[in-house]
């Protein structure tokens, strides 16, 4: 609220020869002044609003200024308080001060004090305008944060609502290809649908974490990684049947999530094929925390183990290069740990991607895929 350039001030003192020397001196500066002779008319006057400052004498007859000083500071929004008294004791003014007066006159019957009372009422509009303007300053703050929520929380529901949808669509995609899977004769083939239905859950799983989620920013890797997990026991003809998850509490963005993901189905996937060529056999998934930036991925199993070499582990196959893509879009590399008995592929990754850099995106004809 703007103040007005000629204050009005509300002035109450029992001595009406004072009242009224304090009521021309100020009219002479374009300071209205209202008048009240005790404490009660002032408050009931103070009460119904519209003073910018209040002038409060100390010695009055049935209820004196500090009486008064505590009944004005109970209205609400009342205006600055200039305690004025003719004491020449000061402990008056410290106790007007501490009850809550802007600032205290000592006053004279010559009148002299008329000087000193308008630089106080002066001062305290100034730092009234100054209070008034930093209490707006902080609404127009506080109504900013507001907006800035509001659209933050809308934001939220429409990404909710389209990752609701794309989830939606992708698992269509993955019962479709499972279909054609059922119907397919050649063993390759049916293979290669059954691997690209697992690929396609993979990434939709992510969206479905995302629109289940409280914080649609983070994926948490573990119920990501459980449910993956669950989808390829279902689909492994019971080779999957002792495949087992270890995962510490980790949260991932979604596009490291996805390429995570991809990368455990493809290796999951491996070991189905080779390592129990005879039954099924113990594979174990870990996701470990190393510090608070690294993070360790682990996917092992107790087979017949592969020569040690990463190219005769996982191929040069389609199923290699998105390893290899996936990976790269970590600033990674899935090795081969040529000391294990079985099969045990190890990757060490960043839980963020660098500041201001953004997923690798690489060509397929370097045998690795794009996110």
């Amino acid at each position: 609220m703007n103040l007005p350039a000629a204050p009005r001030v509300l002035y109450i003192d029992d001595d009406p020869g004072i009242a009224r020397l304090v009521a021309k001196g100020l009219a002479r500066h374009g300071v209205s002044v209202d008048v009240a002779h005790n404490g009660r008319d002032g408050t009931a006057k103070a009460a119904a609003g519209g003073f910018d400052v209040i002038g409060l004498d100390h010695f009055m007859p049935e209820q004196d200024g500090l009486t008064t000083l505590a009944a004005l500071k109970s209205l609400p929004d009342c205006p600055p308080i200039i305690y004025v008294t003719g004491s020449e004791d000061l402990k008056i003014a410290v106790a007007a001060l501490k009850a809550g007066a802007e600032d205290f006159v000592i006053k004279d019957v010559q009148g002299q004090f008329l000087d000193l009372l308008r630089n106080a009422i002066e001062a305290a509009m100034q730092q009234l305008r100054l209070r008034r303007a930093k209490e707006e300053a902080e609404q127009e703050v506080r109504r900013a944060k507001e907006r800035l929520e509001a659209l933050a929380t809308k934001q939220a529901v429409l990404l909710r609502e389209v990752n609701h949808r794309v989830a939606n669509s992708l698992q269509l995609i993955a019962s479709l290809i499972r279909l054609q899977t059922s119907v397919t004769k050649d063993p390759d083939a049916k293979q290669a649908l059954l691997q690209a239905s697992e690929r396609v859950f993979a990434v939709s799983q992510v969206h479905q974490r995302l629109y289940t989620s409280d914080d649609v920013r983070f994926v948490e890797m573990d119920q990501y990684l459980e449910s993956l997990i669950a989808d390829l026991r279902r689909t492994s003809d019971g080779k999957g049947d002792q495949l087992v998850l270890s995962a510490d509490d980790v949260r991932l963005v979604p596009d490291r999530a996805i390429a995570v993901g991809v990368i455990v189905t493809e290796l999951i996937t491996n070991a189905f094929k080779y390592a129990y060529p005879n039954g099924a056999g113990p594979i174990r998934v870990h996701i470990r925390r190393l510090d608070f930036r690294l993070l360790s991925l682990v996917v092992e199993d107790d087979g017949v183990g592969q020569a040690a070499s990463e190219t005769a582990a996982l191929g040069t196959g389609i199923g290699r290069q998105i390893v290899d893509g996936m990976a790269a879009s970590l600033d990674s590399k899935v090795e081969l740990d040529p000391t294990h008995p079985g099969t045990r592929f190890t990757m060490t990754f960043a839980e963020a991607a660098p500041s201001g850099t953004t997923a690798k995106c690489v060509d397929p004809e370097t045998e690795s895929l794009p996110l």
